[in-house]
């Protein structure tokens, strides 16, 4: 199962990015590497992660993420990947849309 990340996982990528980029030069490189690396895991462990607010929830190593992510049939979704210093309540709006 190759993952796929909608446009909203995309957005949610570049923001995090971004953030960490004007932290310090290249830590949204080094923040990328690691969401892609966890997100590729998904071919070999994808569906035994926790559910949360009707998704599967992969926390990203290294960095206050996770990834939400459904199992549809013989594919991986990705729909965000959130900061998780926000307010939960911020994580379910997000997703239910």
């Amino acid at each position: 199962m190759t993952p796929e990340i909608l446009p909203s996982g995309v957005r949610d990528l570049e923001h995090g990015r971004d953030f960490y980029d004007s932290q310090e030069a290249g830590v949204g490189t080094y923040f990328l590497e690691t969401v892609f690396s966890a997100i590729d895991s998904l071919r070999l462990y994808a569906g035994i992660h926790g559910v949360k607010f009707g998704f599967h929830q992969l926390f990203v190593p290294k960095f206050p993420y996770a990834i939400y992510y459904k199992v549809e049939g013989t594919r991986v979704v990705v729909y965000r990947i959130l900061d998780c210093r926000s307010d939960p309540k911020k994580h379910r709006r997000a997703l239910a849309r």
